[in-house]
């Protein structure tokens, strides 16, 4: 990653970026539940990801984020959480945000300097990136599901500014592991332009 694109990755709004990832978790929470037994094995708009592993990075994601606040490496986890049971995925992920928040309680750690996977930035910079990734994959989900694929609009237009502002649209690929952005569809609310923002589409 170029130092320009480091030090533009370590600028965010003053805002507590806490309460929008608290309504994210929950919009993904009301998905995990929704996803029908026979559907695990679907794919979703990510490749790299069927459903249940879909589910089970989304638990990973939560749980780096506990780990990022505790002055952790977020490479010591896992990407995708394993060996949960096929009706066990909302409980999993209210766990891990559990154990998240408590790490997050505390107000000094937005503006501590933390290890995300793309350098060293303040606290709450690292969090508008799991803000990010609960979106984007929640919206996955849900398309792959057939449930529907907008989350809070307050939260995802925040997001959506915000990862602009960020994440240019140039360059893609490399150590900036986001495909080209996706002309979004007429009438694409902000939790899609989003997801087509990180190179996400409807198959």
């Amino acid at each position: 990653m170029t130092m320009t694109m480091t030090m533009t990755m370590t600028m965010t709004t003053n805002t507590d970026p806490r309460p929008h990832y608290r309504t994210a978790l929950a919009w993904a929470r009301t998905l995990a539940d929704g996803v029908p037994a026979d559907r695990l094995a679907d794919p979703t708009p990510c490749a790299e990801w069927d459903v249940r592993g879909m589910l089970g990075h989304l638990v990973a994601t939560v749980d780096r984020v506990r780990v990022i606040g505790e002055g952790g490496d977020p490479h010591t986890t896992p990407r995708v959480v394993e060996g949960v049971a096929d009706d066990g995925w909302t409980d999993a992920l209210a766990a891990a945000e559990d154990k998240m928040a408590a790490v997050w309680a505390d107000d000094a750690v937005l503006d501590e300097l933390v290890t995300v996977p793309w350098g060293r930035v303040p606290g709450r910079a690292a969090m508008w990136g799991y803000i990010r990734e609960a979106l984007v994959h929640g919206w996955d989900l849900a398309v792959a599901t057939g449930q529907s694929p907008e989350a809070d609009p307050v939260t995802a237009e925040a997001a959506l500014t915000e990862t602009k502002r960020v994440m240019p649209a140039e360059p893609r690929g490399g150590p900036i592991p986001f495909a080209a952005p996706v002309a979004p569809r007429p009438g694409a609310g902000p939790t899609e332009q989003l997801a087509n923002w990180c190179g996400h589409a409807r198959a």
